[in-house]
């Protein structure tokens, strides 16, 4: 059974009051009523925020995102020295920082081995918090997004309860429901050095008021042992990330388990998915995979197998960019030095996927997924 976004409109106004902390009787006689009903799908996930038009996971991303339309706010999530969750893509931040800039931190450049790749940079766990928000964000990929390089050094790194304070303030504002996202980045990791991520995430969700099954949350991984133990600790959506398909979860390469991501896409990989998550994730090419010269191919199964055994499928991730849809929905001249970043015909993309079924998707520029989904609706 495909996964009933009406859940979302059960007991919204209880919903909402226990996740605003600090709100008062009068002020919760206002809260906003869940418009994420059966005539709002599919969902609209920020990924990172509005990454495409600003550096991401900022405040600012977010925030842009949900003033664009998008119905979740997705935070990377990574530990601190001190234990604290900060939204981030990865915990190597050198690419995502200014930290290169700061000489007080030179002394933190190091190697260290993440899930199996040796990696030179700044770590997220070799700062505290207040360290950590001395630096401001800057655009990762420049080349592709030179204008959002306008807004580098503007914003801090925010915690993960900042993201669901600004998600509780825009539900106020605009009067939806606006929910997260979280990932859990690299968790097997952050537990063996002593900073798990699954309590401090289930402690603040809790202290939200969002550690309930009908709270607009889904917790995602790409390892599977985590998701299981957190299938065990609460009832929150969980959703099961895919990689490429011969790649493996970091957990399942730690414990010699040679499941791969191809393997959990078959018919019986999702079925065992169904027992500990609700959803999956996977990139957009598993569904609509490409031939070597970029061009779409015929379209997978993968959306009808998951929702055979009562899967939700949330595809990642869909970006205006030349450089990211398929090559028969890319637009100007190839010769052209500014072809990679020049505008494609996404809307037909989504148009794509949306005809084949999925249940919402990530995307970089959330007003362009929103009026695709508008279009879907309003043909």
């Amino acid at each position: 059974m495909r996964f009933p976004i009406k859940n979302f409109v059960v007991a919204v106004s209880a919903l909402i009051v226990a996740s605003l902390s600090g709100v008062t009787e009068c002020q919760a006689q206002s809260m906003p009523v869940s418009r994420l009903d059966a005539n709002s799908r599919p969902l609209i996930i920020a990924h990172r925020g509005a990454s495409g038009y600003r550096p991401e996971h900022t405040l600012a991303a977010y925030e842009l995102a949900i003033n664009l339309g998008v119905d979740f706010i997705e935070p990377d999530l990574v530990s601190t020295k001190d234990g604290v969750l900060v939204a981030r893509h990865e915990n190597e931040i050198g690419g995502t920082t200014d930290v290169a800039s700061h000489p007080e931190f030179a002394g933190r450049r190091t190697t260290k081995t993440i899930d199996g790749l040796a990696l030179t940079g700044w770590f997220t766990e070799d700062f505290t918090l207040a360290e950590l928000q001395t630096l401001r964000a800057v655009e990762r990929i420049p080349a592709i997004r030179q204008r959002n390089s306008l807004y580098n050094g503007l914003y801090q790194v925010p915690t993960l309860q900042q993201v669901i304070d600004l998600a509780q303030r825009k539900s106020l504002e605009t009067g939806r429901v606006i929910g997260i996202y979280p990932e859990t980045k690299h968790p097997s990791y952050f537990r063996s050095i002593g900073l798990p991520l699954e309590e401090p995430l289930l402690t603040t969700l809790r202290r939200n008021g969002l550690d309930r099954r009908d709270a607009p949350v889904f917790i995602q991984s790409f390892e599977s042992g985590n998701l299981r133990q957190l299938r065990s600790r609460t009832r929150i959506r969980l959703v099961q990330l895919f990689g490429g398909p011969a790649d493996r979860p970091a957990d399942f390469v730690a414990t010699g388990v040679t499941f791969t991501y191809g393997d959990m896409a078959t018919p019986a990989g999702l079925a065992r998915i169904a027992s500990y998550a609700d959803g999956i994730g996977p990139p957009k090419t598993s569904i609509l995979p490409r031939d070597a010269a970029g061009n779409s191919l015929t379209p997978t199964t993968l959306v009808a197998d998951a929702h055979a055994v009562g899967l939700i499928v949330h595809p990642y991730t869909f970006r205006n960019e030349n450089t990211f849809v398929p090559n028969e929905l890319r637009v100007g001249d190839p010769a052209n030095a500014a072809f990679p970043t020049l505008y494609g015909r996404a809307l037909d993309e989504y148009r794509l996927f949306f005809n084949l079924g999925v249940d919402g998707l990530f995307s970089d520029n959330g007003d362009t997924a929103v009026e695709a989904r508008r279009l879907l609706l309003n043909p």
